[in-house]
């Protein structure tokens, strides 16, 4: 099977709860979801990118693992999850999980692919707010709940009051909201550092009693907002 493939790079995980963490990162090309601050709209055609055999994809892997070192690889995209791509991600997860590898899957909120989340040890999943120009239905949270307790974080981009409120009254709406659940002040692509954005976020999660934790990413402060593959 031939793998419809963006990137495949290592770098240390930058945000969420798994920061710090090197990972190899297999990028997926084709996304339908269509975020509006996404930075990383190069992966959304699907008719572009390099089709890999699976065994060259493997390849690739174990060479930006130092060998087989690192242990741990996340599958991103684009959309990853998408149904186009789905079968293509099943097999890569399969062979990985038969050599002990550890997988990290970054899902869009947008469906629950348990076949998927099955197989994975750990789902980051997105709740979209208002900037982002898409919803996260709050029966896909709530199924993540109720079939995956331990298995996966939420990560919510915030760029204004709108979209931390957004989260907020979604978070007391769901019948179990005890889990990691990540904001992120948005880091725009050609912007400077938002530090008034950052402190602003932490602000609000600090009025509401802390119930979420305030996690930038990292790769953007090392890299700044526009390198590709960090």
């Amino acid at each position: 099977m031939n793998l419809s493939i963006n990137a495949i790079y290592r770098a240390t995980e930058g945000e969420g709860i798994l920061i710090g963490s090197p990972q190899v990162f297999v990028r997926f090309q084709g996304c339908h979801v269509g975020c509006l601050n996404c930075d990383s709209k190069d992966t959304w055609d699907f008719d572009i990118g390099k089709k890999l055999p699976l065994q060259e994809v493997l390849a690739q892997i174990d060479k930006e693992s130092f060998n087989g070192k690192i242990k741990r690889v996340s599958i991103t995209g684009g959309d990853p999850l998408h149904p186009k791509l789905e079968n293509e991600v099943l097999v890569l997860i399969k062979e990985l999980k038969s050599k002990n590898i550890w997988v990290n899957i970054e899902a869009a909120g947008t469906r629950v692919a348990t076949e998927i989340f099955d197989l994975v040890d750990f789902v980051s999943f997105d709740v979209k707010t208002p900037s982002t120009g898409v919803k996260t239905p709050a029966s896909n949270v709530q199924k993540m709940i109720d079939k995956y307790p331990g298995k996966f974080q939420i990560k919510s981009v915030i760029e204004s009051q709108l979209d931390f409120d957004t989260v907020f009254k979604l978070y007391h709406d769901l019948e179990c909201p005890d889990i990691p659940w990540i904001l992120t002040p948005s880091y725009n692509l050609k912007e400077k550092f938002p530090h008034e954005r950052f402190l602003n976020v932490i602000d609000m999660n600090e009025r509401i009693g802390g119930l979420f934790r305030v996690i930038g990413q990292q790769h953007k402060f090392l890299h700044g907002p526009d390198k590709k593959e960090v």
